[in-house]
């Protein structure tokens, strides 16, 4: 005599949905862990350059980080850089924030980064020759 429904669908879940569900995030987070291990890695074996460019775009993106309901959601600013090389290619970096405010389109230099790594870039002066005669 049954005292209700069937109470062995709940084994059925905890004993094969539960451990599928959780091998896959595992997987997921290791599959990302290995790509960001497997960029820096790379990144680490490319030969530092410093060659001239010219600063050709300016972006920045916000990221929202939600939290728990009730509680306030966290803002990051990111910051990028795209140079244009001597040769015509280009290349966006990530940068800081403090990098990104002095930073101005058409700002000529040497352009530092090892990979997609972004090491630095130092200004060339520039001088205006508008108020001049």
């Amino acid at each position: 005599m049954s005292l209700g429904p069937d109470p062995s669908w709940m084994f059925d879940f905890a004993g094969t949905v539960l451990p599928i569900f959780f091998v896959v995030m595992i997987g997921i987070v290791a599959l990302s862990a290995g790509r960001g291990l497997l960029a820096w890695s790379r990144n680490n074996r490319m030969p530092v350059l410093t060659v001239p460019a010219r600063i050709v775009s300016r972006r920045s993106e916000i990221r929202q980080n939600s939290t728990e309901e009730g509680s306030a959601a966290r803002t990051t600013m990111i910051y990028y850089l795209t140079f244009e090389f001597e040769n015509g290619e280009r290349a966006e970096f990530k940068v800081s924030g403090s990098e990104y405010g002095i930073s101005a389109e058409r700002d000529q230099g040497w352009l530092t980064y090892q990979g997609t790594r972004y090491r630095g870039f130092k200004r060339e002066p520039h001088f205006s020759v508008a108020g001049q005669r």
